[in-house]
């Protein structure tokens, strides 16, 4: 039977970075399919609750449902099967600099339980088209420009399907002219259904592509969709 639950729920939860709370008792939801920015100057939580959405940092305090896995009870035993539901983009590529393109792509796949060759050849020639990317499966991420290797990034992190990726500024390190390609990537993704959760330092991004958009500050969370806000230029 279909769901109709959010792909993501956070009730009164409160974000730590090491003892420190930076975001208090903060609660939103996001709907399957849809395209949620989060903003906020550096220091102000974002990337913590991005790495607590998948496990990375522990959930003290409140609950986060997502894609169908509870945060707070969640074992490390299943963190795995969490993130292959939920695809993770990092800004600095992460990409295993000594294998190919396809070589970092089947290492995922082999990690996340794929054992038929066919399949996996298959499925990365899938993703890369996704991704716009169709010769470089042999070449090594130093061969490649920064755009390319975000592609590779976002591809690898279609591998299985997930039902949201979460991107913590995946255009950090691009020039405007190829992060507007990515988010370009971003949105054909999530136009065939899948949800996406991108924090961003980019006020162009956010102008050129109008998205709700969640805001932290001073450790709270300001949802366009509940209360709108002005974007200005201050907390990019």
């Amino acid at each position: 039977m279909f769901s109709t639950d959010p792909v993501l729920r956070v009730k009164e939860a409160s974000i730590f970075q090491d003892q420190n709370t930076v975001l208090s008792n903060i609660s939103f939801e996001m709907e399957k399919g849809e395209f949620v920015f989060i903003i906020g100057r550096t220091g102000s939580g974002k990337s913590s609750l991005l790495k607590t959405l998948y496990a990375d940092l522990p959930l003290r305090l409140g609950d986060i449902s997502i894609a169908g896995f509870t945060i707070r009870e969640i074992k490390s035993n299943q963190v795995p099967l969490l993130r292959r539901k939920v695809g993770i983009i990092f800004q600095d590529f992460q990409l295993l600099a000594d294998r190919t393109v396809s070589e970092n792509l089947l290492f995922v796949m082999k990690a996340t339980g794929w054992k038929d060759n066919a399949k996996m050849k298959n499925r990365l020639a899938e993703v890369l088209m996704q991704v716009g990317l169709g010769a470089v499966e042999k070449k090594f991420p130093h061969q490649l420009s920064g755009g390319e290797q975000q592609r590779v990034v976002i591809a690898r992190a279609l591998i299985n399907e997930p039902a949201i990726l979460v991107a913590d500024e995946p255009t950090g390190n691009l020039d405007p002219e190829v992060s507007h390609g990515i988010l370009k990537i971003f949105q054909q993704i999530n136009k065939s259904g899948t949800a996406i959760l991108m924090a961003t330092h980019s006020y162009g991004l956010i102008k050129k592509f109008p998205a709700r958009i969640l805001k932290c500050e001073e450790g709270k969370l300001f949802d366009s969709a509940v209360e709108p806000f002005v974007v200005s230029q201050e907390y990019f």
